[in-house]
């Protein structure tokens, strides 16, 4: 007998620990295996916590040959005590004896077995209580206008969310939604109307457009001169081209409205149209791993970005030097967002978005939103942002420390304030998106326990019992998550834009595309007398320095850059070449002549030079004639430097010179 009580203790305790019906009220009985009973009114949900008497039939159906074959007198009755328990004034609730279940039990094991029918768990005769008597009880049979006190348990109780008929889909889908297996929420959407969500769609389809514009512009600006984009800023490109992606997904979701992200209706089998669930929509799978893959793997290319200012600021890394780390970079950038999708996958987490007509993660399922794009994009971003401000620091006191020349610190600091800039431009709207997301986590379970306590009649489900908070979604929220989570792309446009990409686009579109930038520097530099003879010289040789007007002993300049905000122009480069290659030609000459002779062949040189130049303006000709110039000066230095005696290397210029100097002064 204690033992019989422990256990009736503990099935008491399970039933109130069910959540249950504020709509409790006697009902007649409909099943027809409960018909002609000396009772004739039921209460839902019961004693098995079926919440209508539809689907306590359909629970009943195995029993049917049992029953039919009458295998036990006592099984139909005990049968109906749970499906279809005597309804009692004030929701009392009476329960069959240990003994009644036993019997039937017993007599139908065989029966039960040659059917291939087990006995339920939820039946198991020990949870009842340890009594002998018929049911129903007479006391049961007893109508009162008050509870009595030996009312057995009450039924006002909260059975939670019961998944309803037209929400329903196939077993073997997988599907979850609040928590019951087997059900999926209503399509489109289950917190706004239709004129609501044409708004949003139409709103999405604009955005989406205008960042497919803005991130393709970046890349194809990239592939018109794919050396002018190195690291550390090569990163932004890969950003971009992330965005391209995400950005072509919300534009088909827009055309394709919700035919993706949704079930279609089935009327002949009661269902509603329903959210798509899961890997067996390939299309929707397809929406979902090219989403969540580029928006991941923006994301970290974003933190590859910081990491390679990181190392450009702080430990003065080259731009050959960050470029060899490149593969690891794409393994990370790539492998990292990738093995989050084929984990997604692997757990079945797909879920289709009504509103937008994609399909993503975390839509109703919290934890995932938690673990799977709440918990990543905020490790980006403190990561990010601790990488930026060390390297603004970095850059700010190499800006205040080391003296650098005036139009040097000038790109220094327009480099700092783009960098600044674009990481704001970037930042503001991934954080709006964390925000939103952390919202709709905060609030999730008060919209839906809303959504129950406004439909629950329409769906003839258990309403939710003593609501204490209620509240709805703001379309506002859902337009700022969506338009932020396009908008974090178009920072890319900002790094790219410039008089410079207007000049190669316009020379691209008239079909003169420009040399490239990188090559026709360093081609400029080989074809320096004093560059090429500094590579080729010999440990001991000395350099001899090329002036524009005098000849003056070598001199060691050291200057420093950064290659975070140095922009070549190549023009004054190439102009500046051939004017030190003619400079250079006349001082040779100088060297071996006297002073009168050096004043005259100086003008004649600069006649001859100025005289030229037009025609060095000219492709053809400023390519023949650097030739013929480089080829004259190798002949001359080569020549007088096996003639000339051994100089040394002195910082500053010599009295002579000075004369020199005065003397070419004086004739000028």
């Amino acid at each position: 007998p204690f033992l019989s009580f422990i256990l009736f203790s503990s099935w008491r305790k399970r039933l109130s620990a069910i959540e249950s019906h504020s709509e409790f009220s006697c009902e007649p009985i409909r099943l027809r295996m409960c018909q002609d009973l000396p009772y004739n009114t039921t209460f839902m949900p019961n004693l098995l916590n079926h919440y209508d008497q539809q689907t306590a039939a359909l629970a009943m159906e195995p029993f049917h040959p049992m029953v039919n074959l009458v295998c036990s007198a006592d099984l139909r009755m005990f049968l109906c005590a749970l499906y279809a328990p005597v309804c009692t004034n004030y929701g009392r609730m009476s329960m069959p004896c240990q003994s009644l279940c036993q019997r039937a039990k017993d007599e139908c094991h065989k029966l039960m077995e040659i059917f291939g029918v087990a006995w339920p768990d939820d039946m198991e005769c020990s949870r009842f209580p340890d009594c002998d008597e018929p049911y129903p009880r007479q006391e049961d049979l007893q109508t009162s206008s008050e509870p009595t006190d030996d009312s057995s348990m009450t039924v006002q109780r909260d059975y939670g969310f019961w998944c309803p008929r037209e929400l329903k889909v196939d077993p073997d889908l997988g599907y979850t939604f609040m928590g019951r297996k087997d059900c999926s929420a209503p399509c489109p959407s289950m917190f706004f109307n239709q004129q609501e969500l044409t708004f949003t769609r139409y709103f999405i389809g604009v955005v989406s457009i205008v960042c497919l514009s803005a991130t393709l512009f970046t890349f194809l600006t990239f592939l018109i001169d794919v050396t002018r984009f190195r690291y550390p800023e090569r990163p932004i490109i890969f950003y971009a081209v992330c965005y391209v992606m995400v950005s072509l997904v919300f534009f088909l979701g827009f055309l394709l409205e919700d035919r993706i992200a949704c079930n279609a209706v089935s009327p002949a089998q009661f269902r509603a149209s329903t959210i798509t669930q899961g890997s067996h929509n390939k299309a929707c799978t397809l929406f979902f791993m090219v989403l969540y893959f580029f928006t991941m793997a923006g994301s970290v290319w974003w933190v590859i970005l910081t990491i390679t200012w990181f190392l450009a600021a702080v430990p003065k890394w080259g731009s050959e030097a960050i470029e060899k780390k490149a593969l690891l970079f794409h393994a990370v950038a790539w492998g990292l967002p990738g093995a989050l999708t084929v984990t997604l996958l692997a757990l079945n987490k797909i879920e289709g978005d009504g509103i937008s007509g994609v399909c993503f993660i975390g839509l109703y399922d919290i934890d995932t939103l938690r673990w799977f794009v709440l918990a990543p994009l905020c490790l980006n971003v403190a990561v990010g942002v601790s990488l930026l401000l060390v390297g603004i620091v970095a850059l700010n006191r190499v800006r205040m420390e080391i003296p650098l020349e005036k139009e040097n610190q000038t790109k220094l600091v327009k480099f700092m304030i783009r960098m600044g800039v674009f990481s704001v431009l970037y930042l503001v709207p991934l954080l709006t998106v964390i925000g939103c997301y952390m919202y709709e986590h905060t609030y999730r379970s008060i919209w839906e326990t809303t959504w129950m306590e406004e439909n629950c009649r329409r769906y003839h489900i258990p309403c939710p019992y003593k609501v204490e908070q209620t509240g709805r979604p703001l379309m506002v929220l859902f337009l700022i998550k969506y338009l932020m989570m396009l908008v974090v792309g178009i920072p890319s446009v900002f790094w790219v834009g410039s008089k410079k990409t207007c000049f190669e686009w316009a020379s691209f579109l008239h079909g003169r595309r420009r040399k490239d930038g990188v090559n026709e520097s360093r081609q400029v530099l080989q074809e320096q007398p004093d560059f090429a003879q500094s590579l080729l010289r010999e440990p001991n040789t000395p350099i001899i320095r090329k002036s524009r007007g005098t000849s003056t002993q070598g001199t060691s300049t050291h200057a420093s850059s950064t290659h975070l905000a140095v922009v070549d122009d190549l023009d004054e480069s190439k102009a500046s070449s051939v004017h030190s290659k003619a400079s250079y030609h006349g001082s040779l000459r100088r060297s071996r002549d006297d002073r009168s002779d050096t004043m005259a062949y100086r003008g004649t040189e600069e006649r001859s030079f100025h005289g030229s130049m037009p025609r060095l303006d000219h492709p053809l000709s400023t390519h023949s004639s650097l030739h013929q110039i480089d080829g004259h000066s190798r002949h001359s230095s080569q020549r007088d430097v096996s003639e000339a005696p051994p100089t040394l290397i002195t910082h500053g210029t010599t009295a002579s010179d000075s004369r020199v100097a005065e003397n070419d002064g004086t004739s000028a």
